[in-house]
């Protein structure tokens, strides 16, 4: 469902799901066309492919994911849940589990590009990276759950709980349903930077972030343990949903 492209300027297929590109040792997912990019089975396990895919090839160094269009991602995809059969609703939510799994132990930095409007599961894939750049002129972080009038599921929380620390903040997003724009969320401590200009603009602080990152020469075996202890509470909570738990290994 993605598709792999070795030059700096592909040719994209916006019929796919998502693309991979290598820029040097940077590797960049980009979540392809441009509607919501809804969080449903399909997208999430051809970006948890692409991610797989990134991680077996020799000499990546970092990884950017980022989006077409106006989103970044508007969260899970309701549209799917409604017709689903209900005893496959829990599927989605078992593999946004798994992906943001993967992330956490993906050996080498990884960084979002949010050049556009990041909701729920979007907001929570977005911060799921160590590193997030975003658009200044356009684009939000929401948690739209409160106003939805949706439970908040726990790995959800307990990312958000981690990432975002300080406690008003938290309840600015999570109890309030703000829509946090770039400059607010760098004010706050939740978002790396808010680059001005266009997605171009973007992509080059995401890419030029991810370079510095890879430049360093870290063991990606470090880095990964690493990450997994800074959020105790988090990864107990996904890693057996993730590419390289043994329960996946034995399906």
């Amino acid at each position: 469902m993605c598709e792999t492209h070795p030059s700096p300027n592909p040719q994209m297929d916006t019929a796919s799901l998502c693309t991979v590109e290598k820029r040097g040792r940077v590797h960049i997912i980009t979540l392809t066309g441009g509607g919501e990019h809804r969080l449903g089975p399909a997208l999430l396990s051809a970006i948890r492919s692409a991610v797989a895919a990134v991680q077996a090839t020799p000499g990546a160094g970092a990884l950017v994911i980022a989006a077409e269009g106006k989103y970044f991602s508007n969260g899970f995809d309701q549209a799917w849940a409604r017709v689903a059969p209900r005893h496959l609703h829990a599927s989605m939510e078992e593999a946004f589990r798994g992906l943001v799994a993967d992330l956490l132990a993906l050996p080498m930095p990884t960084v979002a590009a949010v050049t556009g409007h990041a909701a729920a599961a979007g907001c929570v894939l977005a911060l799921a990276h160590d590193t997030v750049v975003m658009r200044a002129s356009r684009g939000f972080l929401y948690m739209s759950e409160v106003d939805a009038g949706l439970k908040i599921v726990d790995f959800f929380a307990e990312l958000l709980r981690q990432k975002v620390p300080d406690a008003v903040t938290r309840r600015d997003l999570l109890l309030r349903g703000d829509k946090m724009t770039a400059v607010e969320a760098v004010r706050r401590g939740i978002v790396d930077a808010a680059v001005d200009g266009g997605v171009d603009d973007v992509m080059t602080a995401a890419v030029q972030a991810a370079e510095a990152l890879a430049a360093k020469g870290w063991k990606g075996e470090v880095v990964a343990e690493i990450r997994k202890s800074m959020w105790p509470a988090l990864w107990p909570k996904v890693k057996d949903h993730g590419a390289d738990s043994p329960a996946r290994a034995r399906l």
